[in-house]
């Protein structure tokens, strides 16, 4: 999920007209600007202390953050809203962390495999096949978001949204399938999305 960092502990909805926030994810930057056309968004680099401290010296009324980047470093209490999938949808397996090792060395992948969180992973591959078969880069603005439901998980739930960095534009689409088939699922909420004109959206970045 994100996060709000906004001086003075305000919500979104609590910023001022006009209140400059700090984000360059244009995912991030057409659903805020959908939900808050009024509001000026501004590029955002460096590390976590640099991003926040923009907020902290008044350069910024508030930056957004990936929720889950904030609890590694052990900065959770700093966010002033944790945002609901339903309000802002995140990224295709934010959150999610993966380990790279050469194929061949079997005994790796073996003690890997020993530590892969199965929903975590069954999740995440519906997410990141979403972007894959909507040929969209990590910079698109196209969110994701699956979970799982019902008895040990066999139920996905699978949420994903393309948007105009405007906001003028937003086309978002839930189904729901079995828990241990994401490609298939996420394929058809791809489908979807390409037929209702996702692709458009995405080449107009």
């Amino acid at each position: 999920r994100d996060a709000l960092i906004a001086r003075d502990g305000m919500t979104l909805n609590d910023l001022p007209e006009g209140a400059k926030v700090g984000t360059s994810a244009p995912r991030r930057i057409s659903q805020l600007k959908a939900i808050r056309p009024d509001l000026e968004i501004l590029p955002l680099r460096g590390n976590i202390d640099t991003r926040m401290g923009k907020v902290t010296s008044g350069e910024l009324d508030a930056v957004v953050l990936a929720f889950a980047g904030l609890s590694r470093v052990g900065m959770q209490d700093r966010a002033t809203e944790v945002f609901d999938p339903e309000i802002l949808l995140p990224a295709p397996a934010q959150g999610a962390l993966a380990i790279e090792c050469r194929a061949e060395d079997e005994d790796i992948v073996t003690a890997l495999n020993m530590l892969m969180h199965a929903d975590t992973y069954v999740t995440a591959v519906a997410e990141r096949t979403v972007l894959n078969r909507l040929e969209a880069g990590c910079t698109a603005p196209v969110a994701a978001h699956a979970t799982l439901d019902g008895y040990a998980g066999d139920t996905m739930t699978l949420t994903a949204g393309v948007f105009a960095l405007d906001g003028s534009e937003q086309l978002v689409y839930s189904l729901e399938g079995q828990g241990q088939e994401p490609v298939e699922l996420a394929e058809q909420v791809a489908a979807y999305l390409l037929e209702e004109g996702a692709a458009d959206l995405i080449d107009k970045i």
